[in-house]
């Protein structure tokens, strides 16, 4: 895994430093500022198509509305790939992006993150009728068992470290470029595994309750953040905002609604 730099630290660090008091009511007027946002929307419930309707929903844009809201701001989002969307970032190509980002040391490094909306853990997704395995320890310990991952993310160094034997390189390890891709292999059969923060596992399962379980105890802990381009005004505006909603409430409503009563089977 990438060694953390001690610059690396302090940048992570920052980050939680950061804070408006809880309550604060003078947020920022960002007056009709538009703000570009980039998405992938294969995340549910923190983003995804909705199969009710065919249009984008879920936790973050129910959340960035809020923000957008309370800071008199105007959103425009523009789809794009998980692996193009810290890069596109960093070169200013948007003004922020969400898709369920965790924020690490390396990443703080290219972009500047918000301070954490969510904390979540990693667990294991398998299939519903899945009684081969139960731990990563099982699971490591039969070659034919596969596993999927999305290179370049937290699941995915997991996965190699914490469940296989640290070679990025292990054929054990199949490729998708998107999570949905990774859990649509999971369900035809193709893999046995796919590591999932319980943000998005929920989701999955809750959607597929007759595909998809999750089993295990959780496997650390991750936070998530928006992302901006390096030195972004907006970082203060959007941290003060997330701190009015975690005071008020606000971010554990969404957390009810989209991990409690939202049902994308109906």
């Amino acid at each position: 895994m990438t060694r953390t730099r001690p610059a690396a630290f302090a940048a992570l660090l920052s980050i939680f430093a950061m804070t408006v008091p809880a309550g604060a009511t003078d947020l920022p007027d960002l007056a009709g500022r538009e703000i570009v946002i980039a998405s992938e929307n294969t995340y549910p419930p923190l983003q995804f198509i909705d199969p009710a309707t065919g249009d984008a929903a879920g936790w973050e844009y129910d959340a960035v509305a809020e923000i957008a809201k309370r800071l008199n701001a105007a959103v425009v989002y523009e789809n794009l790939s998980w692996d193009a969307m810290i890069p596109a970032v960093a070169a200013g190509e948007y003004d922020l992006a969400m898709n369920g980002i965790t924020i690490k040391p390396e990443r703080a490094e290219q972009v500047d993150f918000s301070a954490p909306y969510m904390r979540s853990e990693m667990y294991m997704l398998v299939r519903a009728d899945e009684d081969r395995f139960s731990d990563p320890e099982s699971f490591a310990a039969n070659p034919d068992f596969l596993a999927g991952a999305q290179p370049g993310t937290t699941p995915f160094y997991v996965t190699v470290y914490d469940v296989l034997d640290g070679d990025e390189a292990n054929p054990r390890i199949k490729l998708f470029e998107t999570f949905a891709t990774a859990a649509q292999a999971l369900r035809a059969g193709d893999v046995d595994l796919v590591l999932t923060d319980s943000t998005g596992g929920k989701g999955y399962v809750n959607a597929n309750p007759d595909t998809f379980k999750l089993i295990g105890d959780p496997m650390g802990s991750e936070d998530f953040g928006f992302i901006f381009p390096k030195g972004s005004d907006l970082v203060e505006p959007f941290n003060a905002a997330i701190a009015s909603m975690r005071a008020d409430g606000t971010l554990d409503a969404l957390n009810t609604k989209w991990f409690y009563e939202y049902n994308a089977a109906q």
